[in-house]
């Protein structure tokens, strides 16, 4: 797909079906900085030797961590620039680990002309297996702003 990383998509430039996917590896580098910008330090994330006594049996990224590579999707490349959450759910169904390789993807399965929102499925997967998925309400923009001079 084509990627409008500085204007974004406007509501005509949609289709159903149409995709994007972001790549990233969870480190020990990313899991500090989404703990000290969330304020989120459960040892389950932070320290193995806690991690390790829970049925985990050692460390697991945030969950939100995962899901933030979906909002890096939605507002980076689809739609894009100017777009607006509205809503998201999401179901987590494995955990993922320091090293793991995330697949957060994107897909327009509606488009609402007329209130000019889409719903998108939102999923992320670690070796072609669903980690979380969900679904959210994008409102996006219809036209594009005119450049500043």
């Amino acid at each position: 797909m084509t990627v409008k990383t500085l204007e974004g998509f406007i509501l005509d430039e949609l289709h159903v079906g149409q995709s994007a996917e972001l790549v990233r590896e969870v480190t020990e580098e990313r899991i500090q900085a989404f703990a000290e910008a969330s304020e989120d330090f459960n040892p389950v994330h932070m320290d193995e030797a806690y991690a390790s006594k829970t049925a985990y049996r050692g460390r697991i990224a945030h969950g939100l961590l995962s899901a933030s590579f979906v909002s890096a999707v939605v507002g980076t490349m689809l739609p894009g620039p100017g777009a607006i959450y509205l809503h998201q759910t999401m179901s987590f169904h494995k955990p993922v680990r320091i090293g793991d390789v995330v697949t957060g993807r994107v897909t327009i399965t509606h488009i609402d002309h007329e209130s000019a929102r889409v719903t998108l499925k939102t999923e992320c997967l670690v070796n072609g297996e669903s980690v979380l998925d969900g679904e959210a309400t994008i409102r996006v923009p219809r036209r594009r702003r005119p450049a500043h001079a």
